[in-house]
């Protein structure tokens, strides 16, 4: 199976293509967002260098969200146009969980975190178990008080992988001794990983309703929801 994987859900940009679990070329940049300027030349540099065309692709993985705003549209959208312009398979995976594909403890809990700003968060727990990754605690957009009260509840070893470093003092002090810290490295998203893990999903059945998964409203829907407070906001950017 060939697979085109991409994840540009906040700043590293990361871009994989795969022949099953072999891979072709990959592609991380790390040193800006300027994702809409690179991400489709870096797709078509990295098919090409792998002696393939567009045609030969059977199925795009996209890392969804949570993560900014402006990157995960970017990815889904491209992912979505691809798939559907090609007539191939496409599987969304959640960000956060691309980089806990990056650490491969068996026992210990992954907390993958993304800075939301303002002592919020976007994260989840994972765990390791026979050798597949689970979710623990689902994906979520939170503050670092109510997240604390979800950790205190654990037990065992976590590590935390991601934007830590502003909510580090406050996981300390409710995990003491039982927090681990991932490397600056084990936080960028592998697309590897991504297109590996992809590939054992099931791909949607309806391309045209898959929509980045903000986990939060966008400031677009926040202000509508002001402005219709007692109407449905459910799937509102698809309705969009």
């Amino acid at each position: 199976m060939k697979i085109l994987a991409i994840d540009t859900s906040n700043r590293p940009l990361s871009v994989a293509v795969m022949d099953d679990d072999n891979l072709l070329a990959e592609t991380t940049l790390t040193t800006h967002r300027k994702h809409a300027e690179f991400l489709m030349p870096v797709i078509e540099d990295l098919v090409k260098k792998s002696d393939l065309q567009p045609a030969d692709l059977d199925r795009i993985v996209v890392a969804s969200g949570p993560g900014s705003y402006t990157g995960i549209r970017m990815a889904t959208t491209a992912a979505k146009t691809l798939a559907s312009t090609l007539n191939i398979e496409l599987v969304t995976v959640s960000s956060l969980l691309t980089v806990a594909l990056n650490i491969d403890l068996p026992d210990v809990l992954i907390n993958p975190i993304f800075d939301a700003r303002n002592q919020n968060m976007f994260t989840g727990l994972y765990q390791r178990k026979a050798g597949k990754l689970q979710a623990v605690v689902a994906d979520q957009h939170t503050n670092i008080a109510e997240w604390q009260a979800v950790l205190a509840k654990t037990s065992g070893p976590i590590m935390v992988v991601g934007d830590n470093q502003p909510f580090l003092a406050d996981l300390k002090a409710t995990l003491g001794n039982r927090l681990l810290v991932a490397s600056h490295l084990q936080a960028i998203p592998d697309a590897a990983k991504l297109g590996w893990y992809g590939a054992q999903l099931s791909p949607v059945e309806d391309i045209d309703a898959v929509v980045p998964r903000y986990l939060r409203l966008t400031k677009a829907e926040a202000d509508w929801k002001k402005r219709h407070p007692n109407e449905d906001t459910r799937n509102y950017v698809e309705k969009l």
